[in-house]
């Protein structure tokens, strides 16, 4: 299910550096296919993996890749670009492959996400936009990930449009996070578009705006006497807030209108301790079902900690921390030319630098991932060359690309694979559809269960190794030697 980012034309979309390497392009006759891959270097708050997301806006984008007239317009303004470039770009649309990696799939460094294999002003001017996409929305749905791990199964809710920078990392912060894990989101739009639970219970405000807290408290269960949660901490929330919910509780249950779903919710204070004596207080009077939602600048560390000290919490509003990724607020995927096509064949490229993590990995590719035949556990991610082939009865020899001599030989018999890019456009046209998000969430809840608990924990997590095959890595190595 494709939902369109909006009805603006984000072909501009782009740094302006794109614009004109195409224009030189275009000058020297560079018109050869050239392979970028997408890919990142490091898990974002230090973590064990990522989830990827964004993958169905890269597909609204490139289908309504074209320069309207006023673009043309603008960039003929700019006294920097010819015209038989801005002819060119006039009727220009999206001739070449993409392939990527399905959207709530967890991923690591180093490993292409996309892989673009067209003409290569095509392929350059896609750049920007992509990394803009795959880039925010998988740093999010990341979050969320380790956010609902913290929870211990335990539902978290996504409530952070207010503080999100903008309305579309809000709208599209929130549809990553729902792919992440959270169960639904308090952004009313993002569930309108993308199809997902909107979620939410009252403020401060509607308190303060009546006479006194109980009055508060029995207009909104009488609104909403199917799912009843009453926020109890505008004024005090252990000698007030809560006891107010159980006399309204208390009425409720005395007219024999208990709603299918009642609680009260926490936005302050120590959280653990309110928590746990709101637990004694709800039980004592007879309301052991009633849940207790907890908020307030919460991220996974401290829902972690609040965990182990007993806290007696049912379910976590999330907002600023999730949806800004506070700790860590970019993902830091990058773009690079793996090859280029030069009389019928590609050639493989590869960027130096001196820290040896930025060297990139030559040549048209693809990845597989490796599963324990008995756990159905990763063992590890394999980026080969596009092409090559493995059988799963043979032995296979794995080894460290920067430490060649750590090896691990899987016997044949004990492993199976599963190639993770798919194609999403061949020759222009999309060849896939994209699941509604909340079939995405599923898989994704699915995918982080082929992680080792060791590999999921928040602090120090155990590496999943990213090798590459022996073919690739001795090209990578001929072509440093050359260099």
């Amino acid at each position: 299910m494709s939902t369109s980012m909006d009805n603006r034309n984000f072909t501009l979309l782009t740094d302006f550096y794109e614009l004109t390497m195409m224009q030189g392009y275009l000058k020297n006759n560079r018109t050869e296919t050239a392979v970028f891959d997408l890919f990142y270097r490091q898990n974002p708050d230090d973590g064990g993996y990522a989830v990827c997301a964004g993958l169905d806006q890269v597909i609204d984008y490139i289908k309504s890749l074209h320069f309207d007239y006023d673009d043309i317009d603008y960039l003929r303004g700019l006294g920097v670009f010819a015209d038989d470039f801005l002819d060119y770009l006039a009727s220009f649309h999206f001739t070449g492959n993409i392939y990527a990696i399905p959207e709530g799939t967890v991923v690591f460094p180093r490993e292409p996400l996309v892989k673009v294999v067209a003409p290569v002003m095509e392929a350059q001017l896609v750049e920007t936009a992509l990394l803009n996409l795959i880039n925010h929305q998988s740093l999010i749905a990341t979050k969320a990930a380790r956010v609902c791990y913290a929870a211990r199964g335990g539902a978290v809710m996504e409530f952070g449009l207010r503080r999100a920078q903008g309305p579309d990392a809000g709208t599209f912060g929130a549809r990553a996070a729902v792919i992440g894990g959270c169960i639904g989101t308090s952004n009313v739009i993002c569930a309108k578009e993308f199809d997902v639970p909107a979620l939410g219970t009252h403020a401060h405000s509607w308190i303060m705006d009546f006479g006194d807290e109980l009055t508060a408290f029995r207009k909104y269960a009488e609104l909403y006497p199917d799912n009843t949660t009453l926020l109890v901490d505008t004024y005090d929330t252990l000698r007030s807030g809560v006891p107010h919910a159980i006399q309204v509780f208390s009425e409720l249950r005395d007219a024999g209108r208990m709603p299918a779903k009642y609680g009260i919710r926490l936005d302050s204070g120590d959280l653990a301790y309110l928590s746990k004596q709101a637990r004694k207080m709800l039980d004592n009077a007879g309301f052991t079902d009633a849940a207790i939602c907890a908020s307030s600048d919460l991220d996974e560390y401290l829902i972690d900690s609040l965990l182990s000290q007993g806290a007696c919490i049912d379910s976590w509003g999330v907002g600023t921390n999730l949806i800004t990724s506070k700790n860590t607020p970019a993902f830091g995927g990058v773009y690079k030319m793996a090859a280029i096509e030069s009389g019928g064949e590609m050639i493989p490229k590869i960027k130096l630098s001196e820290n040896p993590v930025k060297i990139t990995n030559p040549g048209n590719k693809t990845v597989y991932r490796i599963y324990d035949k008995e756990s159905g556990k990763i063992r590890a991610d394999y980026i080969t060359l596009a092409g090559e082939t493995f059988n799963e009865k043979d032995d296979l020899l794995l080894f460290n690309p920067d430490a060649t001599w750590k090896k691990t030989k899987l016997p044949g018999g004990s492993y199976y694979l599963r190639e993770l890019l798919v194609p999403i456009f061949q020759n222009g046209q999309c060849v896939y559809e994209s699941p509604s998000v909340m079939q995405i969430q599923s898989y994704c809840r699915e995918q982080l269960n082929t992680l080792w608990e060791e590999t999921r924990r928040l602090v120090n997590p155990q590496e999943v190794y990213v090798d590459l095959s022996d073919q690739l890595y001795q090209i990578k190595k001929s072509l440093l030697d050359n260099i």
